[in-house]
């Protein structure tokens, strides 16, 4: 049964899941239903895209260690983006990133799990604009939800989230649920907090 967080919590994944190597990171989440008068244009969907951010003490190195709809396959080849989705609609996850853990270079400590609106200044989106929105890990040995966090707070004007971590301490990976909205207008200005 998987553990359901609050922001700021955190677990480990790996201390009761003997062997886990391989897991799934599921990100979903709706667009809100707006009112619209009869003749108002139609709004743009919604583009959530999810990256991995792999950073060395903290930090990250290099834009090769962004894993994204741009760089689908980490060079170590332990993380995998399985690709873009435009829209969001449907229910479940709506991007996926597959994570070998045992093949993540030992001078890895995190990786920082984002999800930004794509041209979100240009549409006027925002994730206040965005319900159900989750992050969920997965054991991809038997599609086991180990961890879903679910993102709760009024996010106005935030246009990309930290949905969290997952590190490595004394031994094990853990994950801990950040939620923390900012007003980066993308993928390209978000990243500058972790250099």
């Amino acid at each position: 049964m998987a553990v359901s967080l609050q922001k700021g919590q955190k677990v480990s994944l790996t201390k009761d899941n003997a062997g886990l190597n391989r897991v799934m990171i599921g990100l979903g989440w709706d667009e809100k239903q707006q009112p619209r008068g009869f003749f108002a244009p139609k709004q743009p969907d919604f583009d959530c895209d999810a990256s991995l951010l792999l950073l060395k003490n903290g930090k990250l190195s290099g834009k090769e260690d962004i894993v994204y709809f741009g760089n689908l396959r980490h060079m170590s080849g332990a993380v995998q983006h399985m690709g873009d989705n435009l829209t969001g609609a449907g229910d479940g996850d709506d991007e996926r990133i597959l994570v070998e853990l045992s093949n993540i270079p030992a001078h890895y400590d995190r990786l920082v799990i984002v999800v930004n609106i794509y041209q979100a200044i240009e549409r006027r989106q925002s994730f206040g604009q965005i319900a159900n929105a989750f992050c969920r890990i997965v054991d991809a040995r038997n599609n086991q939800e180990l961890v879903r966090y679910n993102l709760t707070e009024d996010y106005s004007g935030m246009t990309a989230v930290v949905f969290g971590e997952i590190y490595r301490h004394n031994g094990e990976w853990k994950f801990n649920a950040i939620g923390q909205g900012t007003t980066d207008a993308g993928l390209g200005q978000l990243v500058v907090r972790y250099q």
